[in-house]
């Protein structure tokens, strides 16, 4: 695969260029370079610029409101936009229930659901792990029964992530417990935050933030309009569902970033020119390179009609254990600077969020959300190396 930039490319990416310069905030900018971690209002404020301007889904088709790019036209826009310093947007619409509708949804759920996405007037959380079913997600036990034109939805969801902000959650429901597999008898059912029956408790996580919630469902009534494609076909859509996460949540744009912001503060520390820091730095941008170079053959692959399939899992492993590194490395860096909780608001010589101990604690679940390292590894192991 040629990954040369074409003269299209660079036009294209000094397109990108001239819109961040011209459209994104001062202070959202400041957030990231000052290693400061961006907050659920400054994400949603990029993506109603995106959205303005057309890009907020660049990978969705035009007739949907996306912005049809090329593999490459993506990676070039994710690149330059968190080497500006721009949040990430969050997965769970655009990457994740979006796409999902768009292939195995109908034509309702589509008008219905699809605008109020990318526009950012309804933010999405997902619910698929539950406190008996992480790692092995088919032994989920929320159950949804028929009653008349609706389905009624009992159970409980966690670890769901800014559930605090949804105005709807796209959940896996057992619906048929006789099921000769567990993966038979799952559903996926789109269900309204605001409807009696749901409550979101908070789970404060040992970085001290409220990231993450436990959801009850409690007799939920759910119109049965709201199944996604066909009822015990669930896992089929999750499975599509869960490539496209582990896509999102190797997050190599940002890596890339961090590492760069990793550098201009060594360099101003004069950490540069200690063999022992260099030699770290240097082995984690070789690995970040070839994750790179990894993430575009993923692109590629998921172009029209194609399936990534454990390359996913290979690519969110390694890019989350380079995140991992990067915190790691950054608090060698940081060296007792690291140690204040939330020190200075963002000031990198006190203690940064990114940077320092509360960054590096938050580092912790990379491995572990959106499909766990080893079970990772069980994937790749069997299904490229056929072991």
């Amino acid at each position: 695969m040629d990954l040369s930039l074409s003269p299209a490319d660079l036009a294209f990416r000094d397109q990108v260029r001239a819109f961040i310069a011209a459209n994104l905030p001062a202070d959202i900018a400041d957030t990231f370079h000052q290693a400061g971690r961006h907050s659920f209002d400054q994400m949603m404020r990029w993506h109603r610029i995106l959205y303005q301007k057309g890009w907020v889904a660049p990978h969705w088709p035009v007739e949907h409101g996306g912005a049809g790019w090329s593999v490459m036209q993506q990676h070039i826009f994710d690149s330059e936009a968190m080497a500006a310093g721009a949040p990430r947007l969050r997965p769970f619409a655009l990457r994740m229930i979006g796409p999902i509708l768009i292939h195995f949804g109908n034509d309702w759920q589509r008008e219905r659901f699809l605008p109020p996405m990318l526009s950012g007037a309804e933010y999405w959380c997902q619910g698929f792990s539950e406190p008996g079913a992480g790692s092995d997600l088919a032994s989920l036990s929320t159950r949804a029964e028929h009653d008349g034109d609706d389905y009624i939805v009992t159970g409980q969801k966690t670890w769901t992530t800014t559930g605090q902000h949804a105005d709807w959650m796209f959940a896996l429901v057992r619906t048929d417990p006789q099921a000769d597999r567990p993966q038979k008898g799952i559903s996926m059912l789109l269900i309204d935050m605001k409807s009696p029956g749901v409550t979101v408790r908070p789970i404060v996580t040992i970085d001290g933030d409220h990231h993450v919630n436990d959801v009850f469902l409690d007799g939920v009534r759910v119109p049965a309009s709201h199944l996604v494609g066909q009822e015990n076909k669930g896992w089929d859509y999750a499975k599509f569902l869960l490539a496209h996460e582990r896509v999102t949540v190797a997050n190599v744009g940002q890596a890339k970033a961090e590492i760069g912001l990793l550098k201009r503060l060594a360099q101003a520390r004069g950490r540069l020119d200690d063999p022992v820091f260099a030699t770290s730095l240097i082995d984690l941008e070789t690995d970040m390179s070839a994750l790179e170079v990894t993430n575009l053959r993923m692109l590629s692959q998921l172009g029209p009609g194609g399936d990534a399939g454990a390359l996913s899992s290979f690519l969110k492993l390694r890019g989350t254990e380079i995140q991992q590194r990067i915190s790691e490395l950054a608090m060698d860096l940081m060296g007792p600077e690291a140690a204040p909780w939330q020190g200075g608001n963002g000031d990198a010589r006190l203690g940064p969020e990114r940077y320092g101990t509360h960054g590096w604690l938050f580092s912790r679940a990379f491995t572990v959300f959106g499909g766990s390292s080893e079970i990772q590894k069980n994937i790749v192991a069997k299904q490229i190396l056929g072991l």
